[in-house]
């Protein structure tokens, strides 16, 4: 039977799916990180029930999970559609570089179902992050995962 989390996942990919395969998609510059987004959910969802996970890193998970499926944050999916997926993916980059820090880069592997270096990807995201998300939000999204 299928979990909560699942059926959202499920939804999540159909929808980045969806977009990808829309000529909106095609000269985006951040289609690469987009696609990434079930994945990432996913792996923040792994990790968070994973028993090796300090609490307060449980706590920074909670934090962009809850952040990843409400539908009042920074850039809204609503209202941008796929592309409100990036300040999501900004966060998720942002904890799972907390947690490599923290916990060591392959506890973040051994979870990864994704495609490619996770660790690179999450690299990739924070090298971008500033013009993807803009400076004030990102700013925001750090003192989310510091508090």
């Amino acid at each position: 039977m299928p979990t909560l989390h699942d059926n959202y996942i499920d939804s999540l990919r159909g929808k980045i799916s969806n977009w990808l395969a829309s000529d909106h998609s095609i000269r985006n510059k951040w289609r690469r990180y987009i696609q990434y987004t079930p994945d990432l959910f996913h792996l923040l969802i792994k990790l968070s029930a994973d028993k090796s996970i300090s609490v307060h890193c449980k706590s920074k998970l909670a934090t962009a999970i809850s952040y990843f499926v409400s539908p009042y944050d920074f850039i809204p999916e609503e209202f941008w559609g796929a592309l409100g997926y990036v300040d999501d993916i900004a966060l998720a980059a942002l904890v799972l570089q907390c947690i490599a820090g923290e916990e060591g880069e392959n506890i973040v592997r051994d979870n990864w179902d994704g495609e490619g270096d996770i660790m690179a990807l999450v690299n990739e995201i924070l090298s971008v992050a500033n013009e993807m998300v803009g400076k004030k939000w990102l700013d925001k999204l750090k003192e989310m995962v510091d508090s």
